[in-house]
């Protein structure tokens, strides 16, 4: 095997959702968690099922359309919203429906500006490279695989940047109502039948540990590599003496501690940590840099974040959310200017 499909052959292990982006990755809210998502499953089809380049630009595709209270929207504008929605969302969507959600995100911007928020563009493109991440790509690799879909990057960041600001304003304004006790989340579980006082979750304490692989390497420095991954875990007793071993070890690197609850995880990760005792060490996950695993060094038994109150609640905050952001969009619209030049 040549070198160039041997590095082929790792890629396309690496794309593979595994251990270390599940635990790693975390979402603040509602909206961003849903948008993440779609953009993480399409960027990956785009990196590989599109080949065709950006269609070069018309004069006619400048003209503006509509603005939005001072914010223009061009044929360009619609044209990019529209690639960009049958990316995410798996299907092609009509010109009008395009329209609409630029309007809305132009509402969304200015709205937001009013009551003192924005987002600089070193923060915008901060979230980018979140996205990327997820889709175990860097932000120029991204970046050209939305390309290759036809789609410029800066449609994307136009669309994070709406979204933020949105999510900041709503979760700002409507706190008070968003919220879900304690006590109304103990409600809503008996009124559900559920068993709360045998719900058990977990905080685990782990240590990441990358078994570099430069970019290049052969088919023996791949395997190689791998069996020097699997000797760590066999060698790997406690973490005390373990993270010690594995830092003393060439193109071997050990991150800091990273706490997470089992209620964050999905069920096929809560499957796997449960498995795992005190100072045992995960499977090695292919990544772009080389071989992840996770060293298991605490785990402690809560019943206070479980991953069903953690579901419950996510479920009844993000309808609250819809609730109150569709209501809150409403208004603003009602009292916004919008031009239609043609």
């Amino acid at each position: 095997m040549s070198k160039s499909s041997a590095n082929k052959s790792f890629a396309n292990k690496s794309s593979a959702t595994g251990i270390g982006m599940k635990i790693l990755s975390a979402s603040t809210c509602p909206g961003n968690a849903a948008t993440l998502r779609r953009f993480v499953m399409a960027a990956a089809i785009a990196s590989v099922a599109f080949g065709a380049s950006l269609v070069g630009t018309r004069p006619a595709a400048a003209q503006v359309v509509v603005v939005v209270n001072g914010l223009p929207i061009t044929e360009l504008d619609i044209g990019q919203r529209e690639k960009l929605e049958r990316l995410s969302g798996g299907k092609a969507v009509s010109r009008d429906t395009a329209l609409k959600a630029l309007i809305d995100d132009k509402l969304k911007i200015t709205i937001s500006k009013r009551y003192g928020l924005d987002l600089s563009e070193a923060e915008v493109q901060q979230s980018f490279n979140q996205i990327a991440a997820r889709t175990r790509q860097s932000p120029e690799q991204f970046s050209q695989a939305l390309t290759r879909a036809g789609i410029s990057p800066n449609a994307l960041k136009d669309r994070i940047r709406a979204d933020v600001l949105w999510n900041q304003l709503v979760r700002g304004k409507f706190s008070s109502s968003l919220n879900v006790s304690d006590g109304e989340l103990a409600g809503m579980m008996r009124n559900n039948n559920a068993k709360e006082q045998d719900e058990t979750g977990y905080i685990y304490t782990l240590r990441p540990i990358m078994v570099v692989i430069p970019q290049g390497s052969s088919p023996a420095v791949i395997d190689g590599k791998r069996r020097e991954a699997e000797a760590i875990r066999s060698r790997f007793q406690d973490c005390t003496r373990g993270v010690a071993m594995a830092r003393g070890l060439r193109d071997v690197a050990v991150r800091e501690p990273v706490r997470r609850s089992s209620a964050d995880l999905p069920e096929q990760l809560r499957n796997i940590l449960a498995k795992l005792e005190v100072g045992q060490v995960s499977t090695p996950d292919p990544t772009p840099q080389g071989l992840e695993m996770f060293a298991l060094c605490d785990k402690k038994a809560t019943k206070t974040e479980t991953a069903e109150k953690r579901q419950l609640k996510e479920k009844v905050f993000s309808e609250r959310f819809d609730k109150e952001a569709k209501k809150f969009l409403e208004e603003t619209r009602r009292s916004a200017i919008i031009e239609y030049r043609r």
